[in-house]
């Protein structure tokens, strides 16, 4: 089986355009098993995600099988990842 890193990428941020974490437009951070230095409520939503790139699936919907845009749950400041996956 494949191993792959999973990487992510700040690309957004909708509404009032700050996230109360503290998140910035370019931030780029890695995503592990164990977490990241990301807000928790975004990574409860881009975890599922994460979970298919690591492993090598992919998403019927996505143009690129490597790469997805996911929004945080905040209804005021969404902010948008971009997350992909890197051959180890």
């Amino acid at each position: 089986m494949d191993e792959y890193r999973v990487m992510g990428k700040i690309v957004e941020i909708r509404g009032k355009g700050t996230c109360s974490y503290g998140h910035q437009v370019g931030q780029i951070f890695e995503l592990t098993e164990m977490g990241s230095s990301i807000c928790q409520w975004a990574l409860t939503s881009i975890f599922p995600f994460f979970t298919v790139l690591k492993f090598g699936g992919t998403f019927p919907w996505s143009q690129d099988p490597n790469c997805l845009q996911i929004a945080c749950p905040d209804p005021d400041n969404v902010v948008v990842f971009e997350i992909w996956r890197e051959k180890i």
